[in-house]
């Protein structure tokens, strides 16, 4: 009786903590609350499986607790609770999985006037790049990173030489715009993880991964690796400000273009 009284509790303090816990996701600053959408889904279908099968213990702990002269029956096979199984078990899963190809398949679909932006993981700092006045942005080849071409850009690509380059600094966006985020690795594996954005990705050397979002409200929000990258991984940390219109094209004005950070180089040659 003890034991089945216990089974009961856990579930209903478990149902409790669920419904009334502090410790819950952080407000949405992007369009990805679908994201939430489906991890809630997710939960309410695995906690109904928890709270049944945990009750069902209880109730056969009760039901054929040990009494004198009682002997269990052997049934080794039971076709119609098999199949009922079988069926309960396969609708559990398609209702998980059925939202998030959904999903997915906005996560992957970008709109046609979102603006791309490169991030760079080395570690440990995060890097940006921004295309310029062209708005297109500029080749990289991760052979030719140094310390004056730190994202390891083609000098001869005519369509980077107005790129904006952040080094190790802040990225700033607009609010309200789309973004797709072009990521690189340019050492090892990396994760460009920012929580409230809802959207992760990757970033695996020798290739480019990609999500979107739009940024719904201003703020700074920080940036984590998401993923183990050596012995600095925890102080890989950056930032993000979503930034009025104004706030963001002053901001912007005031970056250095890959021309004018490879200027001084370039002039020293000539000399």
């Amino acid at each position: 009786m003890a034991i089945a009284l216990v089974l009961v509790l856990v579930v209903a303090g478990s149902i409790l903590f669920h419904l009334y816990s502090p410790w819950w996701w952080t407000p949405i600053a992007s369009n990805w609350g679908y994201i939430d959408q489906t991890l809630i889904v997710t939960f309410w279908i695995t906690g109904a499986v928890f709270a049944a099968v945990v009750l069902f213990m209880a109730y056969c702990v009760f039901r054929f607790r040990h009494k004198d002269g009682q002997r269990a029956d052997y049934e080794p096979e039971n076709r119609k609770l098999e199949t009922w199984l079988t069926v309960i078990t396969a609708i559990g899963v398609a209702a998980m999985l059925v939202p998030g190809l959904f999903v997915w398949n906005q996560f992957v679909q970008v709109p046609d006037d979102a603006t791309e932006v490169e991030v760079v993981g080395q570690q440990w700092q995060w890097s940006f790049r921004l295309p310029g006045a062209d708005g297109k942005l500029g080749k990289s080849e991760t052979r030719l990173v140094s310390a004056d071409n730190p994202l390891g850009l083609i000098p001869d690509d005519p369509n980077g030489q107005d790129d904006v380059v952040v080094e190790a600094a802040d990225l700033h966006l607009p609010v309200g715009k789309p973004v797709k985020m072009l990521l690189r690795s340019i050492d090892v594996l990396h994760d460009f993880y920012v929580p409230e954005f809802r959207a992760k990705m990757d970033m695996i050397p020798g290739s480019v991964t990609y999500f979107w979002f739009t940024p719904t409200r201003t703020g700074t929000f920080q940036v984590l690796c998401a993923e183990l990258c050596g012995q600095g991984h925890a102080y890989m940390r950056g930032g993000v400000m979503v930034d009025t219109e104004e706030d963001y094209v002053a901001w912007l004005g005031e970056q250095q273009t890959f021309a004018q950070l490879t200027a001084p180089e370039q002039t020293s040659l000539a000399d």
